[in-house]
């Protein structure tokens, strides 16, 4: 059969560990040639350490794959754009383009600083948007290429602690979406991938209740290989006709997630005012109000 990924050319950001290592791996198992980005940043984005990223160019290498690393921060234009021309300059076009890279600074959102907050929107949303925009312009030329975007069930659905990291991955949601539409008639897609796996991100998660330490128990069974496959697929052309959707990875579940739509309505003839809301409008909806829930409350069973 032949490689799912034959002759492209694929940048896969924070693939210097977990999702990202894995991505890149299958990617290139699948016939790419891989922009292997990492700046070796801690979890909470501190520090560089070029170590990660060559070491996944060398194991790609070892597997008779082709693959360069790059050491650039995505949280900033200029050098997000570099991770585009490394690609072109290295291997004379792009084709796919996986933003995966990503910190946490989880904190109580009354407790949480405006650093904490900004940081992690640079990293996730402006990141993704950076990279994608500086690849945009090439699709566009091209006439084809493909973006996988990392989204999260902490802004699919909610979290506790983490409010910067839902806002910008549900904001990456938004834009994933957004480069579908603009940019389909160039042939170019755009799907979103909310990833359930342990990693040293998830790592980071409180344990203090014994709910707490069965989720993370439960999170250390699904490894960041089961994601890989899907990321790969949609950069392939076997997925030519999926744009503008979002998955779940699971274990050995794949989701088809829900986006927003209408689900019920109220009409006052005249209009509302706030007492004929108090009093109607408001009841007639509360029946269909979403609860309060977690990723947890509604991903309830144990991986399979």
């Amino acid at each position: 059969m032949a490689k799912a990924l034959d002759g492209k050319v694929i940048i896969v950001t924070g693939a210097g560990r977990g999702i990202g290592r894995e991505i890149a791996l299958l990617a290139a198992r699948e016939g790419a040639k891989v922009v292997v980005n990492d700046p070796g940043v801690a979890s909470d984005g501190s520090g560089t350490d070029a170590a990660p990223a060559e070491q996944v160019v060398e194991e790609i290498k070892k597997e008779g794959g082709i693959a360069v690393a790059n050491f650039e921060s995505v949280a900033e234009a200029i050098p997000a754009s570099k991770i585009v021309k490394q690609a072109v300059d290295t291997y004379g076009k792009l084709d796919g383009v996986v933003n995966n890279a990503g910190i946490l600074r989880d904190a109580i959102f009354h407790r949480m600083s405006i650093d904490a907050f900004e940081q992690v929107i640079k990293v996730h949303l402006m990141g993704t948007f950076y990279v994608s925009h500086a690849a945009a312009r090439l699709f566009r030329e091209q006439e084809s290429g493909s973006f996988v975007h990392f989204t999260s069930t902490s802004g699919l659905i909610g979290n506790f602690g983490q409010a910067n990291y839902a806002a910008a991955k549900l904001g990456i949601v938004g834009l994933s979406k957004s480069i579908a539409l603009d940019m389909q008639r160039f042939n170019v897609r755009s799907n979103c991938v909310s990833p359930f796996a342990w990693s040293r991100l998830i790592g980071t998660i409180p344990t203090e209740t014994e709910a707490e330490k069965a989720r993370v128990a439960r999170m250390q069974q699904m490894g960041p290989e089961k994601i890989a496959p899907l990321s790969v697929y949609l950069l392939g052309d076997a997925a030519k006709d999926v744009s503008g959707q979002i998955f779940a990875v699971r274990m050995n579940e794949i989701f088809l997630m829900g986006q927003s739509r209408p689900i019920r309505s109220v009409h006052r003839d005249g209009g509302w005012t706030c007492e004929s809301l108090a009093e109607h409008g408001m009841p007639a909806l509360k029946g269909s109000f979403y609860k309060l829930d977690r990723s947890a409350d509604i991903f309830n069973w144990d991986p399979v």
